[in-house]
């Protein structure tokens, strides 16, 4: 008897646990703080950096801030400028910063040489 309820224990415990592991799962350091709308990943995701190509804007996943490049001139923020409000992020082109962990993104992105695109006027 003590046997079956072990094993039904055991069985019970395990389903529980797989039910959990179905979601996204985002590793963090700061797990108080939810992450921005548009970044839902599917699986296991561990980055630090997410760019933005079309507009030159980096997101900080750790620290939660924006990056930006405006007039020569990176800009750190929480909340992106009323300017930015026309675009949408969720459906903007997404690029995860899987190999940089670093704290200069401005250094990074120099040395990969990515191209910095103007941002068109409507």
């Amino acid at each position: 008897m003590k046997k079956v309820k072990f094993i039904s224990i055991v069985f019970m415990l395990g389903a529980f646990l797989s039910l959990e592991s179905c979601g996204p799962v985002i590793i963090s350091s700061r797990p108080s703080h939810p992450t921005p709308p548009w970044f839902y990943p599917n699986r296991v995701v561990n980055v630090r950096y997410v760019y933005f190509p079309d507009y030159t804007i980096y997101y900080d996943l750790t620290l939660r801030n924006y990056i930006y490049f405006d007039n020569g001139a990176w800009i750190t923020v929480n909340v992106l400028p009323s300017r930015f409000n026309s675009i949408n992020l969720r459906r903007s082109k997404q690029i995860r910063i899987q190999d940089y962990y670093g704290n200069n993104i401005r250094d990074y992105h120099s040395r990969t040489r990515t191209p910095i695109k103007s941002r068109r006027n409507n």
